[in-house]
């Protein structure tokens, strides 16, 4: 996941979720959390448990996260957030619990006897896994055209340039969608399967060949051992799920948009 992808989810996270941004820098993000977010990421149960007691003015946190370090020049203190990390999967995990799927509307200036066409879109967010001794993973962001079929990579990364809410501004005409949102679905999970397919898969036979590699060195160990003990039998195991190459696909969240 590049940290410009990692950018564009957490600034629609936060705007999803009405947390104020106060600075939306290329590399790094200023944001004001709400009091719930604040309950859901911030772990400081005890602060809100004493404040609801005593009648106490709230006092949510603002964080600033760092999307590309290595880029950053001013210096900014902050939380480095890269793919892996245990923030972004913390995000990843509240944005399965309160919900995967939002229906948002671009919003328009309202301009006296003008109305602005909205596109509907689809967007999804996967995140494909691959694991073996070692693990990768990899965000693709896909949207798809509702009205052309047309499909795009980085589609949250293009929904971040984008000022979104979620009540159609009264000024603007939503098309119907001729692709129904199911069918859409389908379409890029077809999509996300065909580059699984299309992808350097040497990572399994390397992974394989370690596997072989490893059991030479059990099977060295119990060499002669004519009744092996039950520790050679977990150890086997163990070793087998530890090196099987397998690939899982995710669906962090997705949403319906309707754009310009």
């Amino acid at each position: 996941m590049y940290p410009q992808q990692i950018h564009g989810y957490l600034l629609q996270f936060f705007k999803e979720n009405n947390c104020r941004i106060l600075n939306d820098n290329d590399h790094y993000i200023n944001v004001q959390l709400t009091i719930e977010m604040d309950k859901k990421i911030m772990n400081r149960p005890f602060y809100w448990k004493y404040l609801e007691s005593t009648n106490g003015v709230p006092n949510p946190a603002q964080l600033t996260f760092i999307t590309d370090k290595n880029k950053l020049v001013e210096d900014i203190k902050g939380e480095v957030v890269h793919f892996g990390s245990p923030r972004l999967s913390q995000l990843f995990q509240a944005t399965n619990e309160m919900g995967s799927f939002v229906q948002m509307y671009e919003k328009v200036l309202d301009k006296p006897g003008e109305r602005m066409i909205l596109t509907p879109w689809l967007g999804v967010n996967y995140k494909i896994s691959y694991y073996s001794d070692q693990t990768k993973e990899i965000l693709y962001s896909l949207g798809i055209n509702l009205m052309t079929g047309n499909v795009i990579e980085g589609f949250q990364e293009s929904l971040s340039k984008v000022d979104l809410e979620k009540t159609v501004s009264g000024n603007t005409f939503n098309l119907p969608y001729i692709i129904k949102p199911i069918r859409a679905l389908e379409r890029l999970d077809a999509v996300i399967e065909n580059s699984i397919q299309q992808d350097d898969h040497t990572w399994a036979e390397e992974a394989k060949m370690r596997w072989q590699k490893d059991r030479k060195v059990l099977e060295f160990f119990y060499e002669g051992v004519e009744n092996k003990p039950d520790c050679y039998e977990i150890e086997k195991e163990a070793m087998d799920q530890q090196y099987e190459a397998r690939i899982k696909i995710d669906i962090i969240n997705g949403g319906l948009f309707y754009v310009k």
